[in-house]
């Protein structure tokens, strides 16, 4: 391969696996108040507690369980209602959103895309 040949990369998150539920009657987090969420949803040092009801809080947590969150993490940690509301306002990989609006047409053509 010379230099000035390109070669695809492929990404992790183009090929890890996304979870959604049957229904977003499943979901049934709280809508407001703190939530915790483990290691493994959110990768970060020290305090990983965040406010639902508060919007800022709300995103990194509804952004962290659908992109990283299992079924059960998203029946724990989400809220029906509270996703519909955040939707247009979450930043998400266009996998989790062709999964999540192919599935809940509820939720087709809120999301937020970055314009090109």
């Amino acid at each position: 391969m010379t230099m000035t040949e390109t070669t695809e990369h492929l990404r992790f998150r183009d090929v890890k696996p996304i979870e959604a539920p049957d229904s977003l009657d499943e979901l049934h987090g709280p809508a407001t108040g703190a939530v915790t969420l483990p290691l493994r949803l959110r990768w970060v040092p020290g305090d990983r507690t965040y406010d639902v009801g508060e919007t800022g809080g709300a995103r990194v947590v509804y952004q962290a369980v659908l992109a990283e969150g299992t079924v059960e993490d998203q029946r724990q940690f989400l809220n029906r209602i509270r996703l519909i509301e955040l939707w247009p306002d979450l930043n998400l990989d266009k996998r989790v959103i062709q999964l999540w609006e192919g599935r809940f047409p509820q939720l087709h053509g809120l999301a937020w895309t970055p314009s090109s």
